[in-house]
């Protein structure tokens, strides 16, 4: 999906970029115009823009569709993972019923005595020492 998506994205700059030399450029416009057969000048250049408008409409519609194909793809997906994650927090709250504890809290802490880690002389001290100051 994606890589249609960036093909339609590449037709679409493509096509404003010729689109905008057309307009911008009469020379080239009338080049273009004139590899048609043979009607006037006035029904040449009716019939070269009405076939611009026809490409540009045709463009637009796949542009509209791949991106609104896009989006409901992205909506379908995030409503999976929101699925999966009620699951996981049902699971979870099972477990705390369960268990009759909530989960992340720690019984030593919960009792009020704390233990520490013994120190370690690679590990940087808790209190920074104090700035030197220029005398």
């Amino acid at each position: 999906m994606l890589a249609l998506k960036r093909i339609v994205t590449v037709a679409v700059m493509v096509y404003l970029l010729l689109s905008l030399l057309f307009i911008l450029s009469p020379a080239v416009r009338s080049s273009i115009m004139g590899l048609g057969d043979g009607l006037s000048n006035l029904a040449q250049e009716r019939q070269f823009f009405y076939t611009m408008f026809v490409i540009g409409a045709v463009i637009l519609a796949l542009h509209l569709l791949t991106e609104n194909m896009d989006s409901a793809m992205l909506r379908r997906n995030v409503s999976q993972h929101e699925g999966k994650i009620n699951e996981l927090k049902a699971k979870l709250y099972d477990l705390q019923q369960r268990t009759g504890q909530p989960l992340g809290t720690n019984p030593i802490r919960e009792t009020g005595t704390t233990t520490y880690p013994p120190h370690d002389p690679n590990w940087p001290s808790p209190t920074p020492p104090p700035a030197e100051r220029p005398v």
